[in-house]
Parts: C-alpha cells; sequence; structure tokens
C-alpha cells in the first residue's frame, strides 16, 4: 500500500478543508436525507454462517457487580447460614480480603409468572416479565478487578486493545442503514465505566467499528452542527468541490485509509439529519413513556435511553449498548455494593427496573422481540458473605467472578427459564459453568454467526472475539 507523505502545512491545510469538505458533499446535493441502503460486513468470511435468530441486540451493561444472590439466582440455604463462618479450608480470593459473615438475600424473592422463576422484589417490574427471560445462574470470569474484568465481559480478554463484542458485530454484520452507525453506545451520565471510553472501542478493527455515543438526554452528540450557519448555496457549492478534490488526491496517493477516513466523515454528515430525529422522544404517546418510566424523577434518564435504543433499533443500527453505572471514584455511583448493599443496589435497580420491564413489554407490542436481542450483563457479581471482619455480619459484598447470574431476552431462546446452578451459597459456578468466551459464542450464534468463522488478521494471528475457546450454550436455545 502506498503512503502518503505530507509536509506540516498540507496536512493541516487537507485536515482542515480535505476531509471536512468531503463530510457533506454527498449529502447536500440532495433535497433530503440520502436513501438508507445496508453497509456490508468487511469479514473476510461474512456470515450468515448458521440460521438467523436475531438481527439486531440491546447490551445492558450493569457496571460494578450485581449481586447474584439478591437479584436472580435463590439460595433459601443462605438465610439457614445467616450469620455464620463460610467454613472450609479454601480461602476465597476477593477484592478486598475481607471475609465476613454469611449474609442472606436483602431482598425477598418469588417465584414469577408462568414459568415459576425465582426473582427478587429488587426488580419488582422485571419480575413481572419474567417468562421473557433466559437467566445464565452459572457465570464465571477469571478477575475479580473491575477494569480487566469489564474487558473481559466486553471482549473476552482481561488485557485492553481488543475489539468489543458491538465492534465485532459491526465489522461482521454491517449496517442496515448509511444514515447511522452499527454501534452506539448510550453512556450513564453520571460517569464512565472502569477503563473509561476503551470500553467501546474498535481495537485493530477499521476505526469505523468503533462504538459512538448518542446520550439520551440533553445534545445528543457534540459539535452536531458548525457553530455558525453557512448559506446552503455556498455549502453545498464548496463541498462538491473539494470532494472532487479529495477524489482526485485519493486516487494519486491509492491509499485505502484516507478512502475509510473519507466515509467516515460522510457518515457523521448523514448523522446531522438523522441523529436529532431519532433522538427526539416528543412524538412518542403518553402511554409510551409512562410505560419507560420517562419524566420521573429515578427512572428519566435511564428510560430515555431504553426508549433511545429502540428507536436507533427500528431505523437499521445493530447494536446498542446501554451503560447502567459509572464514576468509580468516591462515591461510587454503580453497582459496586463494598458497604451498603440495600442502599447501593436499591438506587441502583429502581433507576433501570422499570425501564428494563418497558423496553421488553414495548419491543414484544411492537413485534421486535421475535428477531432483536436483549442482553444483561455484569463483570461479576458478589459475595455471599460481607466485606468485613470474620465475626460481623457487615451490610456490604465484595466482589465473586467464581459465581454470578447474566440474563437475555427475545429471540431464539428459551423463554421462563433458568440454565446452570451455582452451589448451595451462590458462591461459585457448579452447574453447566458459562465462561464469557461461551456467552459470547451464544450471542453469535443468533445472529447466525459461526464465533469460530469470524476472525481478523492482525500481527500474525487470526484474532476473533472468543479467542481459542468457547462452545455455544445449547440449552438455553429454543
Amino acid at each position: 500500500m502506498n503512503q502518503i507523505r505530507l509536509d506540516r502545512r498540507q496536512l493541516f491545510d487537507w485536515a482542515k478543508c480535505g476531509i471536512g469538505g468531503a463530510a457533506l458533499a454527498s449529502l447536500l446535493m440532495h433535497d433530503t436525507c440520502a436513501t438508507a441502503a445496508a453497509v456490508r460486513s468487511e469479514a473476510d468470511d461474512p456470515p450468515p454462517h448458521l440460521p438467523v435468530k436475531a438481527k439486531r441486540v440491546i447490551q445492558i451493561t450493569a457496571c460494578g457487580g450485581v449481586s447474584q444472590v439478591d437479584s436472580f439466582d435463590y439460595k433459601p440455604t443462605l438465610e439457614k447460614y445467616h450469620g455464620k463462618p463460610l467454613g472450609g479450608d479454601e480461602r476465597p480470593d476477593v477484592f478486598f480480603g475481607k471475609v465476613g459473615l454469611l449474609r442472606k438475600n436483602d431482598w425477598e424473592f418469588k417465584q414469577r409468572g408462568e414459568s415459576g422463576l425465582w426473582i427478587s422484589e429488587l426488580f419488582p417490574h422485571l419480575a413481572e416479565k419474567a417468562d421473557e427471560l433466559t437467566i445464565i445462574r452459572s457465570m464465571f470470569a477469571e478477575t475479580s478487578n473491575h477494569t480487566p474484568a469489564t474487558f473481559q465481559e466486553s471482549t473476552g480478554f482481561r488485557l485492553n486493545g481488543f475489539p468489543v463484542l458491538g465492534a465485532w458485530l459491526s465489522y461482521g454484520l454491517g449496517c442496515e442503514t448509511e444514515d447511522l452507525p452499527a454501534y452506539v453506545v448510550i453512556p450513564d451520565s453520571r460517569g464512565l465505566p472502569a477503563g473509561g471510553t476503551i470500553n467501546w472501542t474498535n481495537g485493530f478493527l477499521s476505526a469505523s467499528h468503533q462504538g459512538v455515543i448518542v446520550r439520551s438526554k440533553g445534545q445528543a452528540i457534540n459539535d452536531l452542527f458548525p457553530a455558525r450557519e453557512i448559506a446552503r448555496e455556498t455549502e453545498v457549492a464548496s463541498r462538491e468541490l473539494l470532494a472532487k478534490l479529495n477524489e482526485e488526491h485519493r486516487r494519486e496517493r491509492g491509499d485505502d485509509v484516507l478512502l475509510a477516513r473519507i466515509r467516515s466523515y460522510e457518515l457523521a454528515a448523514r448523522m446531522q439529519l438523522a441523529v436529532p430525529e431519532v433522538s427526539n422522544l416528543d412524538g412518542e404517546t403518553a402511554g409510551t413513556r409512562e410505560q419507560y418510566g420517562l419524566d420521573q424523577t429515578d427512572t428519566d434518564e435511564f428510560g430515555r435511553g431504553c426508549l433511545l435504543a429502540r428507536r436507533l433499533l427500528e431505523r437499521g443500527v445493530r447494536f446498542v449498548q446501554l451503560f447502567s453505572g459509572g464514576a468509580f471514584g468516591s462515591p461510587r455511583i454503580n453497582w459496586d455494593g463494598h458497604e451498603n448493599m440495600i442502599e447501593n443496589h436499591g438506587r441502583e435497580a429502581k433507576r433501570i427496573d422499570k425501564p428494563l420491564a418497558g423496553l421488553i413489554s414495548d419491543l414484544r407490542q411492537r413485534g421486535m422481540l421475535d428477531d432483536t436481542l436483549v442482553v444483561f450483563t455484569s463483570e461479576f457479581g458478589r459475595t455471599p458473605f460481607t466485606q468485613s471482619a470474620g465475626d460481623v455480619i457487615g451490610d456490604g459484598r465484595d466482589h465473586n467472578q467464581y459465581g454470578f447470574s447474566a440474563w437475555l431476552a427475545g429471540a431464539g431462546l428459551k423463554h421462563g427459564f433458568a440454565y446452570g446452578a451455582t452451589d448451595e451459597i451462590g458462591m461459585k459456578a457448579v452447574e453447566d459453568r458459562v465462561h464469557w468466551n461461551d456467552f459470547h459464542a451464544t450471542v453469535l450464534r443468533l445472529l447466525g454467526i459461526d464465533h469460530e468463522r469470524l476472525t481478523y488478521y492482525h500481527n500474525g494471528i487470526r484474532r476473533r472475539l472468543t479467542n481459542v475457546a468457547g462452545e455455544t450454550i445449547e440449552g438455553i436455545l429454543a
């Protein structure tokens, strides 16, 4: 591949005019937004490789570690052993090293729906959707440290620099529209997840597969519009000229990187029309707004995020990731309930419970849940014992990578179904254990992708999301 050689002045002039000039050229020559068309897969072996059950995904990433024994993994034995020591010769490898006394669940569990799934009062609205859920109770990870655990949750690797799930899907499946990116991230306004923005990185894939942040409230995207208005005729004429100059430049240099950069700026230009429309929730009915918890203090932000996610999927976005929790400093504004589980998990669950139930109901009512996958994950769970001195029943729980829960809903799954199990106190996954490689392989399978065939050659290695491992969880598939 030929390399572009520019002096300093040429570089800045080109960045200011050439790339920026290309941005609106193809769009502004039309009176209306360009007709949406599919952006094709870039994979060497493009999917589908298998029957397609789901076309799109919403992932809810709960940052900090959701307690499985307080939410989706009922352990009545904990009540029996409440206040007693863990026992045994093995000392768990927990983050702060404090193994306190066993503590029973802080929220009451009940069997829900026709399926009889056990779900606690931590999520009362979501519990009403039990018959839509597929709960995996036997997840395990390889670390109890937030940052590498979050990386593994998203990429399959504990080190940074690898593409996240959304980036792999953008690369493998492309997008159903040219007007919006394939992978959109809706962050928590209170802070970033552990590791920061690298949690939606494209890694070694093309930069076009990086997650694009769209906010659910306020300005959806920073600097979406120019600081001052430019006459439309002037804009069109200048962009047409600059587009021609850029094309000549590309032909002379023969650099595909330049073409990719121009295309990314053209996407940004198309988003100037698409994003304001898709992020404007004012046209939604009062019933829909109530369903998602909009205009209610505790649920408004996350409810807007869930509703925005549905609207993005309707317009062809392939993967939307919503983050619940961030800000890992002091105070912790996430699911990291070291000190006070009732206060911490109670606050976080209240923000997302009604919106999540509303999202599932809305997708079902619109017929979208039949080809949409909704996924709820956390980087690890929490210990069944408290984070305290050995003779004290504390009110917080430490990190637990040995066993935790995740759930899915939607296309191709057994609904109202629980898979796998932890031990009698909810500490370790012991039955049908599920590693992140297995989880990712299963998500890809539902999208018609063989996880061993979605690869990218990088630094002499044929890389993939599932590294060199991973098995589809056949037991949860319909």
